[in-house]
């Protein structure tokens, strides 16, 4: 078992009085903030260090995990090609590389392989590197890109000759990574963050020969609530220039053959209309909440009619149908639908002789369309995936509807076998009575005995669904009797738009309740015990974490919060922080004293008190800018002083990383090792 005897860093207090709405909140961590205080750092590293002494004894097992995992990953693996504009693309992993190779080969799969980036080269003396935002210049000879070697997405823009090789002496710094070029060839626009806040908010223009700083301006958004972005069609005619925040949206659009053109607005901002937009021949086709279509419907309307006045129905607003996405062929619209939790894919011919779902026959699965870049194709390539099954990349034939398997994902273990796990899908009634959605997979032979180590994920936040699919790291819980479970929670949108709506804002409490109550039925319906329950969730899914810990600590024997968004007020407070005032929409504006006193009533880092608390595994990144590491790195020190068992509490920093952990394949795979070692550790598996 883990070691306690060892004496824990307890962090020095320095009491911060922080006044709003006439009330005094004291912060005695609030010195952490400072990344560029030595003492935080140093605190950071103590932490590293009782994390390193403590699990000494889980290392060897640590090392051999990953190796494990490691094993049954097809290391020289490639993506499935597709083409696009003569040619086709793929990507493609060497034995033993931590990064991908992007290739390409002009008309045929036959024809020599060009190389167009080997990020194992460009990674090299980089602890962190990311490469983003590939854009190939419609004439093929260009490529835009971006690169992050700190992990707080911020991005710098260059281009690459494909015919020489060359990167062109060209940086464009504080950027999103990802750009557009007009169709000449010569003109990029791009995304520029707000270098404090991280905010993208400008959309500029760059002439290729000219220097950066005299690129133009064409759009400043000014509302702190909204991020800009710019993209081209997939038709190629047009680049759009958006803006959106949680609950509005707002388009411009212009000739991709004329970039020196003025943008013009598509529709402009209505606070509550969401909405996005694709073109198609004579018609923008749109994806909108608008008149009360809570689920989304499809409208049309012609290009040179554009505002919401001349929009035209194309397909009604279903109250049990969520419309999440659209592809558009010469022949055909594909529809990707959510209903009852489960995802669907119709396909509808534009002269309507032709209107069908693809058939899925498993309760728990997940499927989704994959690249699909070209218009004038019969062919639609989805993937499929559920928790028992690996992910297949189909190509299906819209007008015969045969399919073709280019892909099934690789399990190198001679034992595997899918048909030895079992998925199925059970309800929990929550404290309000809604009944939740809970995903489970196990390996074959489990009993309900009450013995079962159960571990539970979840998200719950920004609508983000948490798909049922599957995963290779997985089965060495899976393998060792774990059950693993995902509650399908409000706050998220896998039982439609108003799933989400119930779990936000003013209501966000249903999102911790539901959690807590699937927690609770599969103790009582025998999955396991509070003896070998276990939670874990990131970001968002953090703070759930550290809302379930304060109010049903009893329910667990084990919790793992990653980069875990805890310091609620204290951060939505500041607009200064990445993220913050796009939030609003969300969580609520703490300004606005009703929303204070709501979130001052769940903020896990405002509401640990003296009581037992489970064992807990805390992991950030010190670079992360979303969550910025002082909030785990306070709410660790804040644990630590008040909670009042001998459970162990381990807190890690990965220096060189930001929100998303490790960049390279398998160093991330050390992550989730140290995940499943505290879990196995604690239920005395780890020399199993």
């Amino acid at each position: 078992m883990l070691k306690t005897e060892i004496l824990p860093p307890q962090a020095k207090k320095i009491a911060k009085e922080l006044h709003v709405h006439e009330e005094t909140r004291i912060d005695d961590y609030f010195w952490m903030n400072d990344r560029e205080d030595p003492e935080v750092v140093k605190f950071l590293e103590d932490e590293n260090e009782y994390n390193a002494q403590i699990t000494a004894h889980t290392q060897e097992f640590q090392k051999d995990l990953f190796e494990e995992m490691k094993s049954r990953i097809k290391e020289d693996d490639e993506s499935v090609p597709y083409k696009h504009n003569g040619y086709w693309y793929y990507a493609r992993f060497e034995k033993g590389k931590d990064y991908p190779i992007y290739a390409r080969k002009k008309e045929s799969l036959e024809a020599p392989e060009e190389i167009l980036f080997n990020v194992n080269e460009m990674a090299k003396g980089h602890s962190y590197f990311k490469l983003s935002g590939v854009n190939i210049s419609p004439d093929n000879k260009l490529a835009a890109f971006g690169v992050d070697n700190v992990s707080r997405r911020n991005y710098t823009i260059q281009i690459k000759n494909l015919e020489t090789g060359e990167v062109l002496p060209l940086k464009i710094e504080t950027t999103t990574g990802s750009s557009t070029w007009a169709n000449d060839n010569q003109t990029l626009f791009y995304t520029r963050k707000d270098e404090k806040t991280l905010r993208s908010n400008q959309i500029f223009q760059h002439v290729l020969g000219k220097d950066p700083k005299d690129d133009l301006l064409v759009y400043q958004e000014e509302d702190d609530t909204f991020n800009a972005y710019v993209y081209k069609t997939k038709s190629d005619k047009y680049v759009i220039i958006g803006s959106s925040s949680t609950l509005s949206d707002e388009y411009r659009i212009l000739d991709a053959n004329e970039p020196r053109g003025e943008f013009r607005m598509f529709q402009e901002r209505c606070r509550g209309l969401e909405f996005s937009i694709s073109h198609f021949e004579d018609h923008f086709y749109i994806l909108t909440n608008k008149d009360d279509a809570t689920n989304f419907k499809l409208m049309k309307t012609p290009i040179d009619a554009l505002g919401k006045e001349n929009w035209t129905e194309v397909l009604a607003h279903r109250e049990e149908v969520l419309l999440e996405d659209i592809d558009i062929f010469k022949e055909y619209l594909v529809v990707s639908e959510r209903s009852n939790g489960l995802n669907h894919i119709r396909v509808m011919r534009w002269d309507k002789t032709d209107d069908y779902y693809i058939p899925f026959d498993n309760e728990t699965y997940t499927t989704a369309t994959g690249a699909n870049p070209d218009f004038d194709t019969l062919t639609l390539r989805y993937g499929y995936n559920s928790l028992t099954t690996p992910t297949s990349i189909i190509d299906f034939n819209m007008k015969t509807k045969e399919s073709v398997v280019m892909k099934e994902q690789s399990v190198l273990d001679k034992t595997f076998r899918k048909e030895n796990y079992i998925s199925e899908r059970i309800w929990a009634t929550a404290k309000d009575g809604t009944q939740i959605p809970i995903s489970l997979v196990y390996k074959k032979g489990i009993q309900r005995d009450g013995t079962n180590p159960v571990l539970q994920y979840a998200y719950g936040s920004y609508g983000h669904t948490v798909d049922p699919s599957f995963s290779t790291t997985r089965l060495s819980l899976l393998n060792r009797g774990f059950v693993f479970a995902i509650a399908h929670i409000r706050g998220g949108e896998y039982l439609g738009r108003n799933w989400y709506e119930q779990g936000k804002m003013l209501q966000k409490k249903n999102t911790f309740t539901d959690f807590i109550a699937c927690s609770q039925y599969l103790i009582d319906q025998k999955w396991t015990s509070p003896q070998h329950m276990y939670a874990m969730g990131g970001s968002a899914g953090g703070l759930l974490m550290g809302v379930v810990l304060n109010e049903a600590p009893q329910l667990y024997n084990g919790v793992i919060a990653a980069v875990p968004f805890v310091d609620v007020i204290s951060t939505m407070l500041d607009d200064s922080i990445p993220l913050t005032t796009g939030e609003y929409d969300e969580w609520g504006n703490p300004n606005d004293k009703e929303y204070y006193d709501y979130m001052k009533s769940y903020s896990p880092y405002d509401n640990v008190k003296a009581q037992e608390y489970p064992n807990i595994l805390i992991t950030t990144g010190f670079h992360d800018s979303q969550v910025q590491y002082w909030e785990p790195a306070k709410w660790t020190a804040k644990l630590r002083a008040l909670k009042t068992d001998k459970n162990i509490l381990l807190f890690h920093t990965n220096m060189d990383a930001g929100h998303g952990g490790a960049s390279g394949r398998f160093d991330a795979l050390k992550e989730v090792a140290e995940d499943y070692t505290f879990l196995l550790d604690l239920e005395g598996k780890i020399h199993n």
